[in-house]
């Protein structure tokens, strides 16, 4: 392989390996508010119980999170020079905002997070946790705005020519309120939602299976629920309005998401299907005209589609781009349908005694996961064989001077070390779940209280 299929796989590992995390703290701090809220509001020591036990899954997260993107600004410079010094000026400002609005907040409340249990007052430590969520969630405004600008860039001038082009801010606020910056944020923020609640409900319902901290597993369960059912279904929405934007601003990636390949003429919907591109057709089970009536709210107007470009300007990988919307679209109605379901039984009071439906989500935690990184491939993929939208190529954003077995030499080591790192999270999680929530780590002048908390962590039944 050369340099640039190497390159390009290199980055797409380590920035897939790193996402398992964000998403994973940014909703599950969400829920760790909803939690010390519910404390906070009734006193009940069982609440108390759950946050402290999550806050300390999310110590874990976050501190995995952090190592595995470190390498991913080093890639930046030593595989795509040409990359760097274009978007240096888009990318300098907006990770400099993250830093300053994101990371130091969110970096100066985490100790008060996880060290000021009895040592400061509880709404100091209700306030702690609403400033790590709001800072994990503005890291992910900055990161989507600089990615967002890549498909939709705005508020720019390009200075200089050829290899020593850049793009340079002209408005700051046109960069950041890209065309796409906005609905892809949000769609991001929902599905880390969907990602922190299904962990939640994914370890209760392995403890209600297990009949072990059976009260604290239905609030926990209970709490997550509400959460998933909500992000789930505004995340339809959501995925809708996305899908029209890219239909204005990135037609061809359009076309590779549903695999139209006719210049200029209406579109089917495609629920399932196999892209042949060599042959240019597309095979599968698919709504007559519903790419438009989806787009433009009439099933008869035209959609552009692949054969309208050149096939330079094209998504090489059409199939792989097809496959990986249509997986994700799947994943998130079938989540709509499980949470939906499980409200149901919740209200009809048979939620907890219905077994099938707590093993099936216990391995539920891969379901957001898996639909978060599917969504990534579809809009960078489809993006391509741009790294900047109609401006700069792929193959142009290279290094001169990386070789291709040097690339492939640090993509193992890479492969290696980010293999050892999830092995260690799996094995911390396993240990923290498997030891379970207890009162045990309170200072003696709480012992009132540790009392209480573990009585109300264990039902009758545990």
């Amino acid at each position: 392989m050369d340099v640039e299929i190497l390159s390009r796989i290199q980055f797409a590992f380590t920035v897939a390996f790193h996402y398992i995390y964000p998403p994973l703290s940014i909703g599950l701090g969400l829920v760790l508010v909803f939690m010390e809220g519910r404390y906070l509001v009734t006193r009940n020591p069982l609440y108390e119980a759950m946050t402290r036990f999550w806050v300390r899954i999310f110590a874990l997260i976050f501190g995995i999170g952090v190592v595995t993107g470190i390498v991913m600004e080093f890639e930046f410079g030593t595989n795509w020079a040409v990359y760097s010094r274009y978007v240096g000026d888009v990318f300098g400002s907006a990770l400099a905002a993250e830093g300053i609005f994101a990371f130091a907040l969110e970096s100066g409340f985490l100790g008060i997070l996880l060290f000021g249990w009895n040592r400061v007052k509880p709404w100091v430590h209700f306030l702690s946790t609403i400033m790590v969520t709001l800072g994990s969630m503005f890291s992910a405004v900055w990161i989507v705005v600089a990615n967002s600008w890549q498909q939709t860039p705005a508020g720019f001038q390009v200075v200089g020519e050829g290899l020593e082009a850049r793009a340079e801010i002209t408005d700051f606020w046109a960069m950041v309120f890209n065309p796409s910056s906005m609905d892809r944020l949000m769609h991001v923020w929902l599905g880390s939602f969907l990602a922190g609640s299904f962990l939640v409900m994914s370890v209760a319902a392995y403890y209600i299976i297990k009949k072990r901290h059976l009260e604290f597993a239905k609030q926990s369960f209970t709490l997550g629920l509400h959460v998933a059912t909500v992000a789930a279904l505004l995340q339809l929405f959501s995925g809708h309005r996305s899908a029209e934007i890219v239909a204005e601003h990135q037609p061809a990636k359009l076309a590779a998401m549903e695999g139209h390949w006719e210049a200029r003429a209406p579109a089917d919907l495609y629920l399932f299907g196999w892209v042949n591109g060599s042959s240019q057709e597309t095979y599968g089970v698919a709504i007559p005209g519903g790419l438009g009536l989806l787009t433009h709210m009439d099933p008869e107007a035209p959609i552009t589609g692949l054969n309208a470009f050149a096939p330079e300007d094209r998504p090489g990988a059409v199939n792989f781009v097809f496959q990986t919307y249509h997986a994700m679209v799947a994943i998130g109605l079938f989540l709509i349908a499980l949470t939906l379901f499980a409200q149901f039984k919740r209200w009809r009071g048979r939620l907890f005694n219905t077994r099938w439906l707590m093993l099936l989500f216990v391995p539920s935690v891969f379901f957001p996961q898996l639909a978060n990184q599917l969504g990534w491939y579809t809009a960078e993929v489809g993006r391509q064989p741009w790294v900047v939208y109609n401006l700069l190529r792929t193959s142009d954003a290279l290094s001169e001077a990386v070789q291709a077995n040097q690339v492939l030499f640090s993509l193992i080591l890479f492969t290696l070390v980010y293999m050892l790192l999830f092995a260690l999270f799996i094995y911390l999680f396993n240990r923290k779940v498997q030891h379970g929530p207890n009162a045990h780590h309170q200072d003696d002048s709480h012992r009132p209280r540790q009392d209480d908390m573990a009585r109300a962590l264990e039902s009758p039944n545990s």
